[in-house]
């Protein structure tokens, strides 16, 4: 129970810190792009995708694995990966500069 309060904190002042616009470094791909690859990108609303997701995901580590079963553990899994499935679609789409 320690650890899921550890993680969900984590991921939730580091979804804040992206929100903000204070963690761009923290956004894989975005960090080690050339700055004309950055300047197709629309950075607001790449913040926007990958803080809400961190914030998302940090609640979902008590409400999906309060119990350590497997189903429970298998549902936790199914979620994060659809949801970071979407966001990257959404990353390539979406969150770029026409």
């Amino acid at each position: 129970m320690i650890i899921q309060i550890i993680i969900a904190l984590l991921l939730g002042v580091l979804g804040v810190i992206v929100l903000v616009g204070k963690g761009d470094k923290l956004i894989a791909g975005y960090n080690t792009a050339s700055k004309e690859e950055k300047e197709k990108v629309n950075i607001k609303r790449l913040r926007l995708l990958i803080g809400g997701l961190l914030i998302v995901m940090a609640p979902l580590c008590f409400i999906l694995n309060d119990n350590s079963s497997v189903s429970s553990g298998l549902t936790f899994t199914g979620i994060v990966v659809v949801l970071t499935l979407i966001v990257v679609v959404l990353a390539n789409t979406w969150a770029m500069k026409k």
